[in-house]
């Protein structure tokens, strides 16, 4: 697998299941070491056991998962998980500055101030996402890896996450890594796509040509 990921473009990663879409993001994001080959970031080769650099580069790069209620902690509030991921990636920040950050995060996922204080439990698996997307969002990272991030909601519900990715990227010019099996998703929102099968890189070119001349 070969691929490459514009500042501020959106590539779309398709396939049936088990074809490595998700061992791809996990690979980029360093979760899974890769055997052979190398990922790299702005043209350096990323070393995955260099932990001064990864908790760097752990800013820059973020990941919303496919369950919106098996990503967050049941435990914390969602302004408790955004400030957690504001403290460890952007460093301490003072707590007024830090509830203003949180709000601001939540505002722009389009959930009001008060849902700071729910859980998990309370709130729909809509509510939940955006607030994952909050928290992948709240250190304004430059690549934002969505691993079937909309395969679990409901369809109205997922046209309005897509919009609310696309409005987000198009915003802050933040490349986006999209992995889904949904066609109609992926030509909604992605510049290119990429097409794998088998673990295997079989397809690969801007939207209008993969979807308008496929190959068999």
């Amino acid at each position: 697998v070969s691929i490459v990921i514009p500042e501020g473009g959106r590539l779309g990663v398709v396939g049936e299941s088990g074809s490595g879409k998700s061992t791809l993001a996990r690979v980029v994001l360093g979760l899974v070491r890769a055997q052979a080959g190398r990922v790299a970031w702005e043209g350096r080769t990323i070393d995955y056991d260099d932990a001064t650099a990864m908790r760097s580069l752990r800013r820059e790069m973020q990941v919303v998962f496919q369950d919106p209620f098996g990503s967050l902690d049941p435990r914390m509030t969602a302004g408790q998980a955004v400030g957690e991921a504001l403290q460890a990636l952007a460093g301490p920040v003072a707590s007024v500055a830090a509830q203003d950050r949180i709000r601001a995060a939540l505002s722009e996922v389009g959930l009001a101030a008060a849902f700071a204080n729910r859980y998990p439990h309370e709130m729909s698996g809509g509510q939940c996402q955006r607030v994952a997307i909050a928290r992948a969002i709240v250190a304004r990272p430059r690549l934002l890896v969505c691993d079937e991030a909309v395969s679990a909601l409901d369809v109205s519900v997922q046209a309005q996450i897509v919009n609310l990715l696309h409005e987000l990227s198009e915003r802050y010019q933040m490349s986006l890594l999209f992995i889904s099996h949904n066609l109609a998703v992926v030509r909604h929102l992605c510049d290119d796509v990429a097409v794998l099968c088998q673990g295997r890189l079989v397809e690969q070119g801007s939207r209008a040509a993969i979807f308008n001349h496929p190959r068999e």
